[in-house]
């Protein structure tokens, strides 16, 4: 896997993308969520460094994917392998790695589903914008 062959502009839409998409499914579900997180609004601390991680996480998981994408097409991404992909990376990793921390936590299956399908869109997202803008960039 060579970081040349990464289409930056894509990986940065991408992570822009997801980002958005994730605050969007969260203000959406927030108090479903906060339930299943058994989490109380009025002890949260505010904070905006649980946005910028999830940015910069988003990154990262954009770079990693656009390398696997490029290796797994042969150079040829496209949007179905994109989207492909990220339903087997979701189902490969983050499904499982959510039913085993949430079963050890405590949290029940509100909390797995909605973070799972929080995944489930950021990852189809990242491998649709990945695959649409196909290989490096052009300098």
């Amino acid at each position: 896997m060579d970081i040349s062959s990464i289409n930056w502009i894509a990986v940065v839409v991408a992570a822009v993308v997801a980002w958005l998409f994730g605050a969007a499914w969260y203000m959406l579900l927030s108090k479903p969520w906060l339930a299943a997180a058994k989490l109380d609004p009025a002890t949260m601390q505010r904070s905006a460094a649980p946005f910028v991680i999830s940015f910069l996480a988003e990154l990262v998981m954009a770079v990693v994917f656009s390398m696997l994408l490029g290796t797994l097409t042969f150079g040829e991404p496209s949007v179905v392998a994109g989207v492909m992909f990220g339903i087997i990376f979701w189902v490969g990793f983050v499904v499982t790695i959510l039913a085993i921390n949430h079963r050890y936590e405590g949290f029940g299956w509100g909390l797995t589903l909605i973070d799972g399908g929080h995944w489930l869109g950021v990852l189809i997202l990242i491998g649709a914008v990945i695959g649409w803008f196909g290989g490096p960039a052009i300098e």
